[in-house]
């Protein structure tokens, strides 16, 4: 049984669908713990499900690494296989994300390597793409560069405002992550010179989710 820490900011959406998941296919893990930098909304619906919660905010940290160190030591206290970013609004320090590598993951709004970074749905719509998606990737010291593991494409269609397509990405990000977490902890992921293989049977590792019209 594999343990499983994630860390939030907001509301807890993809916290809400792995959750689910964990529990509908029976994963052979368990959340463990769900960490926040602020009193974000998540933490109530972790704790609705009998999951523990702890709030580490940055105030009182004199620098992002004396805060990532001492988040780093809250982690590691409950010893996890995994450590999952779901809407986990900080940068994280390089030594950080190697104390964690090969198993930090992340979700991105986007379809990486396009529109790293913040506000990913209003640049894929001021740049007028017809395909935008989701992205679970390995956390590296680059923001958004680490290797990716699956990704989830969307249309954008032509009256698309920036709530409209951030929902419809979010419905696929909320399919996308679960699957990409079950490979994990299944222990089906391979990473090798910077690209991830699928091990065992073999599965889609793009979601498609409909054609632009």
């Amino acid at each position: 049984m594999k343990s499983i820490v994630v860390l939030i900011s907001g509301r807890g959406s993809n916290l809400a669908a792995l959750i689910a998941a964990c529990r509908s296919e029976a994963w052979p893990a368990k959340i463990v713990a769900v960490i926040s930098d602020r009193d974000a909304p998540g933490l109530l619906l972790a704790r609705a499900q009998g999951i523990e919660t702890q709030v580490l905010p940055f105030a009182g940290f004199a620098s992002r690494e004396l805060y990532d160190e001492a988040l780093a030591g809250t982690i590691e206290s409950y010893r996890p296989e995994l450590v999952l970013l779901a809407g986990f609004m900080r940068i994280l320090s390089h030594r950080f994300v190697e104390r964690f590598a090969h198993r930090l993951l992340n979700i991105h709004p986007s379809l990486l390597p396009a529109f790293a970074g913040l506000n990913a749905h209003r640049r894929a719509l001021a740049a007028g793409v017809r395909i935008h998606g989701a992205t679970v990737h390995f956390v590296s010291t680059v923001v958004d560069g680490g290797a990716i593991v699956a990704q989830a494409a969307v249309p954008v269609f032509a009256d698309d405002d920036e709530q409209r397509l951030e929902e419809r990405v979010r419905a696929a990000e909320h399919q996308l992550y679960p699957r990409v977490v079950r490979w994990f902890i299944e222990d089906r992921l391979r990473v090798q010179d910077g690209k991830v293989e699928l091990l065992g049977e073999q599965e889609p590792m793009q979601l498609g989710l409909g054609p632009a019209t």
